[in-house]
């Protein structure tokens, strides 16, 4: 009878250690024993972001940036979108590009497929108006002055686009800035007699 008891004693002791240690595992999280937090299942975080992350940059940037990219793939510099006081300012700081009076616009998709870049769609003109700067009947929201590029193939430009939104420049099909191989008469329509596109970026919420 002792030697049974002695046994018994024995494997209860076991038992209980071997429950104590699992139970640790989440003691020692400051967890209940069996539970993890999302933060400690790996890729679980990483994988959420990813999929919200578009939406909710939109949803929540003051900005937004454009890699603008050449036919061939080589960069062609910058545009970014900062909305204030009921207007967006498009700044372009661009390079690579042959010298001279370049027509550019917001185009209405963000989409930039070389190496014409007519993924980029039409200009955005969410009011229906005609192109040009100078059109009685214009202006397209994506219209702007020419680009003035120098012969080091570099221009810059700012322009407001008034009464434009991030919301707009940013909605489920996205925007893009394309610049064109001609200067722009600003009154043709429906793009300024401007010629074919040599550069495009799509832009992306500021992070």
């Amino acid at each position: 009878m002792n030697k049974m008891s002695c046994a018994l004693m024995a494997i209860a002791i076991f038992g209980l250690a071997g429950c104590g240690s699992a139970d640790d595992m989440g003691a020692d999280n400051g967890v209940p024993a069996g539970e993890l937090p999302n933060a400690m299942m790996p890729g679980m975080a990483m994988n959420g972001g990813a999929m919200n992350g578009g939406a909710m940059n939109a949803a929540g940037a003051s900005g937004a940036t454009a890699a603008v990219q050449k036919s061939d793939g080589t960069s062609a510099g910058t545009a970014t979108a900062r909305e204030m006081d009921g207007a967006l300012q498009i700044s372009l700081n661009l390079e690579g590009l042959p010298s001279g009076p370049r027509g550019v616009h917001i185009h209405m998709t963000g989409r930039c497929d070389p190496p014409d870049f007519t993924s980029a769609g039409s200009h955005w003109n969410p009011t229906d108006a005609q192109h040009g700067l100078e059109n009685p009947q214009g202006q397209h929201a994506g219209d702007m002055p020419n680009l003035e590029v120098g012969e080091d193939g570099r221009g810059t430009l700012q322009y407001t686009l008034k009464g434009a939104t991030l919301a707009g420049l940013l909605d489920s099909d996205g925007s893009a800035l394309v610049v064109h191989e001609g200067p722009d008469d600003q009154k043709t329509d429906p793009s300024g007699d401007s010629g074919g596109r040599i550069a495009c970026g799509m832009f992306q919420a500021d992070q």
